[in-house]
């Protein structure tokens, strides 16, 4: 009877109340989440040294493969270094060859020591087998022994000299090789090229413009291949993983709806936006994309063929719905943007009205 005089003075004061059924219907849950689409693996692009932009090889748009050159610096030191490192290593490299005039010096120096101790070793022998007979005197015989010694000894320190230049030259070509190579390293880091194949989607600077370390120079991304970033509120992040369905929405693309797959979770939250970065893939991808696209996003997190679901506008302070008896308390399970779950409380013969705003 309470109920009947409560909805008689309702009806009386303000019109007819909207009511409806619950329903038994497919419920999804998500999570939103805004996207904006960029090109895989793209980069900005920096310069190592600073020097004057020279040449621009490419135009934005261009198609580039790993490798291909996309901007010159100019800086006339490192190709003076290069050059004299070259005249460096070439020089080294001649003394270090068989037709070293150094170690031919030292070498034909062997040769003559080697004859000199043949024939002091010759006049020593001969010496001592007269010297062995009593034959000659004391002073002959030490004479021709001293020389025979000074002549090994000689050759000796003539070996380890050749030796030693040897050394001293293989390390002199090592040192210019590693000087030159970098020279050529250095000089490289004055041509700036692609480090994946993709396409050149932003220039930074032009030719006279001065180039430094900190700035970027371009922006490269794959062109056949784009993700979705998708930014999410933290108290969503802990519902996601990777592999949930995702539907996604473009702005450019109205009411289409495009199907993808949560493939990376960022697990830093950005502090400003109070957000989390994740990504997602296209399963079937539009035909055409750009970078920066914008649109929308739903991670799905939970998925019922059939639940009783009434309008989200239906409940009041989340846990309750007018109905015949007066506010009702009731069990919510999934929800969405528009219809909630109910688990509890109401079932689908019971009339729910809309409350008012």
């Amino acid at each position: 009877m309470l109920s009947t005089i409560f909805f008689s003075f309702l009806f009386a004061c303000s019109g007819p109340v909207e009511k409806i059924y619950p329903d038994k219907l497919p419920m999804t849950e998500s999570v939103y989440a805004s996207a904006t689409v960029q090109p895989d693996s793209m980069y900005q692009v920096h310069s190592v040294a600073m020097g004057i932009l020279d040449k621009i090889w490419v135009e934005e748009g261009d198609k580039v493969a790993k490798g291909d050159h996309i901007l010159q610096i100019t800086n006339t030191s490192p190709e003076l270094n290069k050059e004299n490192a070259r005249l460096s290593l070439e020089l080294a490299r001649k003394n270090y060859s068989s037709t070293s005039a150094v170690l031919s010096s030292i070498e034909d120096e062997i040769q003559a020591a080697k004859l000199q101790l043949k024939n002091d070793s010759i006049n020593y022998n001969r010496q001592k087998k007269l010297w062995d007979q009593n034959i000659g005197s004391k002073v002959e015989f030490d004479n021709k022994k001293l020389a025979y010694n000074l002549s090994q000894n000689h050759l000796e320190l003539l070996k380890k000299k050749f030796n030693q230049a040897k050394n001293e030259l293989e390390t002199q070509l090592r040192q210019a090789e590693n000087n030159y190579k970098t020279s050529l390293t250095t000089t490289n880091d004055f041509t700036i090229t692609s480090k994946i194949n993709g396409t050149v989607y932003a220039l930074y600077k032009n030719p006279g413009e001065i180039v430094n370390t900190v700035e970027p120079v371009a922006t490269v991304g794959k062109s056949d291949m784009f993700v979705v970033e998708l930014l999410v509120d933290e108290v969503d992040i802990v519902k996601l993983h990777i592999g949930q369905k995702v539907f996604i929405t473009l702005d450019s693309y109205g009411e289409t709806v495009f199907e993808g797959t949560l493939d990376k979770i960022f697990p830093r939250k950005d502090e400003r936006s109070q957000t989390f970065k994740v990504e997602a893939l296209f399963n079937d991808p539009p035909e055409t994309l750009y970078p920066g696209l914008s649109g929308e996003g739903n991670i799905v997190i939970a998925e019922k063929k059939e639940a009783l679901v009434i309008p989200k506008a239906y409940l009041i302070n989340g846990s309750k719905v007018l109905t015949d008896e007066g506010e009702t308390s009731v069990t919510i399970g999934l929800e969405n943007m528009v219809m909630v779950e109910i688990l509890d409380g109401i079932n689908e013969n019971t009339a729910i009205y809309k409350p008012e705003p």
